[in-house]
């Protein structure tokens, strides 16, 4: 593949965009259909960032979304406006928990229908209130979910202003400014459910759930907003289908995308700007009205010559792997295919979640690694060759959680292995067969496993820290500073449209609509 694919075709843009992730491409799909023209410079030889499908394996035709792998938050209104060709579905089971109580296999399946769950609660809990309370509880963050989620494509809201819209005293208290532990206790008893809920708060966040910043709240409210329904729902042909869909939806409205071109610096009175970028070849500069920079606040800082902000911090493993059969589960009354096709909680009891996380806080890996696994092409067998699908085999997405990039800093690959085999020794210890006996191998006989930490995803995709939402979640409302949409900088032509922008974070679209929007405002479009 050669070392950079086209170049710029002008000298001057309306916008240079930054960085060909997923944020930039909406962000330049949606100014080259407003008439501007856009030059989108990429580091990689590829397109799409994080949210990519590759076929890690050698030799085997299994193309996985290798980082990020679930939409939830990607608005409709991006998908219709930008006139793509791409699609998700629904997973049928939303989750399933594997326990042992008494001596007795047994777990906890979410989903299948309302009378499913609730006979699955009722014979993990030996009753009616766990789901009753359940019920109610996302009773709350559905009615929060269709009221917030609107918000985030339209101007920043205010505090109050939002709050006004939540319309809700109580979901405004328990999501907005107490712990989220504190609503998870006084709801619930049992123990396996309590960590159930509480999962959602730690994706990519290490936090306890009584945390006082509150930063495990903001990753639950993201994660319970989707959509307005707060579903997590599975990309068809993976998640590169999305960006390769935003690409095209760029170019075709006259975009530039240059990729094996890195962007070292930004100059800018305000006015203008001139964005200096590195080749293989040499380097070369391309001005423009305004800069979009996708990419984290890190990286904006170092571009512009301006403060870094506080380091970011990422807390997690994510593992892929490609299966021959799936495994049989020593919960005899679950179906694998069932199971396996929701997020499948490991380790994540409440009790679990706390111990796993002060050991980290200590210094320690957990031993007792908390994760959650999804199989992907259960519910969308096309990531698949037609060979693999006829032969049963499946794919295996794991991400697991309280594993903070400071415990890798000794030695990475050392800690890499060590962590891999403790958490998967925390899935054995639920499977009637030992996973490895499961994994199918590659061109060179190699098990077709691979994992990733947080030092590596710096590595790979300058993540800082190997944080996946470039830095913690902000709330969606304004604060000091956050500007009208939620891009702005110290500099009123350089816009971040990256994860790490105030509504950033996760699978969006949100932070490459709203830099768009703040640029066509400015231009009076």
């Amino acid at each position: 593949m050669p070392a950079h694919e086209g170049h710029p075709g002008h000298r001057a843009y309306d916008a240079v965009i930054v960085g060909g992730g997923h944020n930039g491409l909406v962000a330049a799909a949606y100014l080259a259909r407003a008439g501007q023209s856009v030059l989108v410079l990429e580091r990689l030889d590829r397109t799409g960032g994080a949210a990519i499908s590759t076929r890690p394996f050698e030799g085997v035709d299994a193309r996985l979304s290798r980082y990020s792998y679930l939409v939830s938050l990607l608005p409709k209104k991006i998908v219709r406006d930008l006139g793509l060709t791409f699609r998700v579905r629904a997973r049928t089971i939303s989750s399933y928990t594997p326990v042992e109580r008494d001596g007795r296999a047994t777990g906890l399946l979410v989903g299948g229908g309302e009378r499913r769950t609730r006979e699955a609660f009722a014979r993990l809990t030996g009753g009616e209130r766990e789901y009753a309370a359940w019920q109610r509880f996302y009773g709350l963050t559905g009615q929060v979910a269709q009221r917030v989620f609107p918000t985030l494509t339209e101007p920043l809201p205010g505090r109050e202003e939002l709050r006004r819209r939540v319309d809700d005293e109580e979901a405004w208290r328990l999501l907005f400014e107490e712990p989220i532990g504190v609503a998870i206790e006084d709801r619930f008893a049992d123990d396996t459910v309590r960590g159930v809920v509480l999962t959602d708060a730690l994706i990519g966040t290490f936090a306890d759930a009584h945390d006082p910043s509150l930063k495990q709240n903001r990753c639950f409210l993201y994660h319970v907003i989707g959509g307005g329904t707060g579903d997590w729902d599975v990309p068809v042909g993976g998640m590169g289908a999305l960006t390769d869909a935003l690409a095209a939806a760029a170019r075709a409205a006259g975009a530039e995308i240059v990729t094996g071109h890195e962007a070292v610096r930004i100059a800018t009175d305000g006015t203008t700007a001139e964005v200096t970028y590195r080749t293989a070849d040499g380097e070369g500069v391309a001005a423009a009205r305004h800069v979009l920079v996708n990419a984290s606040p890190q990286e904006l800082a170092a571009l512009t010559g301006a403060t870094a902000p506080d380091p970011a911090e990422g807390a997690q493993l994510k593992v892929n792997m490609l299966l021959k059969r799936l495994p049989r589960l020593r919960d005899t009354s679950v179906d694998p295919r069932e199971a396996f096709s929701g997020t499948f909680h490991i380790a994540e009891g409440y009790q679990q979640l706390a111990t796993a996380h002060a050991q980290a806080a200590a210094g320690e890996l957990p031993t007792a690694p908390p994760s959650e696994i999804y199989c992907h092409s259960l519910t969308d067998p096309t990531i698949l060759g037609p060979d693999l699908v006829e032969r049963g085999y499946q794919t295996l997405t794991l991400f697991g959680l309280h594993t903070p990039a400071r415990l890798f800093d000794r030695d990475n690959d050392a800690v890499r292995e060590e962590l891999l085999k403790s958490t998967l020794a925390q899935l054995d210890a639920h499977l009637a067969e030992p996973l490895a006996d499961c994994l199918a191998t590659d061109a060179e006989g190699r098990p077709c496993i691979e994992a990733k930490t947080p030092l590596d995803l710096e590595r790979d995709l300058r993540l800082p820290g190997g944080n996946i939402f470039h830095r913690d979640l902000s709330w969606p409302h304004a604060q000091e500073g956050t500007g009208r949409w939620g891009v702005e900088t110290e500099h009123p032509n350089v816009l971040l449209c990256g994860a790490g922008a105030v509504r950033g974070g996760g699978v969006s679209g949100v932070p490459g609509h709203n830099a768009a929007m703040a640029v066509l405002e400015r231009a009076g479009a």
